[in-house]
């Protein structure tokens, strides 16, 4: 489990030993911002998104300015030490559509979450997984015909 920023920081030395990165983004969220969850969101969170401090709640979308830079740098440094190394994120943000979409984009292959949050997240994974195939060059716009 990578939860907290040293381990981005040293990921490409956690790669020597392990086979697969699980970003657990709950705690990852709190050591990054240095908020408590349970204090956090039943106090300030609701007013600083209010007054606009925060676009959104950290605890709902990853914070790609933030965690997602975290995130992005242990997996460049792990994949520099492990190319293969699997890497995916274990925690609610992987029930909401546009973490799934910048993990897609990321480049990690897999999501664990509560299993409420599951269909969100099969249904935005494979949204992701179209939206990159229009992109494609060659595709005309249009998903492969496979």
């Amino acid at each position: 489990m990578i939860e907290l920023p040293r381990a981005c920081l040293v990921a490409h030395r956690i790669a020597e030993y392990a086979e697969f990165f699980s970003f657990g983004t709950n705690d990852l969220t709190q050591t990054v911002f240095g908020y408590s969850r349970d204090d956090a969101e039943g106090s300030f969170i609701p007013v600083y998104l209010d007054r606009k401090i925060l676009r959104e709640d950290p605890f709902q979308v990853i914070d790609q300015d933030g965690v997602g830079e975290m995130m992005r740098m242990a997996l460049e440094r792990g994949r520099s030490t492990r190319a293969d190394i699997k890497v995916g994120i274990c925690g609610e943000h992987g029930g909401d559509p546009s973490s799934v979409q910048y993990c897609h984009e990321l480049g990690l292959e897999y999501v664990s979450c509560s299993p409420f949050r599951v269909p969100i997240a099969r249904l935005a994974a494979a949204q992701s997984v179209l939206k990159e195939k229009e992109k494609s060059p060659g595709s005309g716009g249009k998903p492969d015909q496979d």
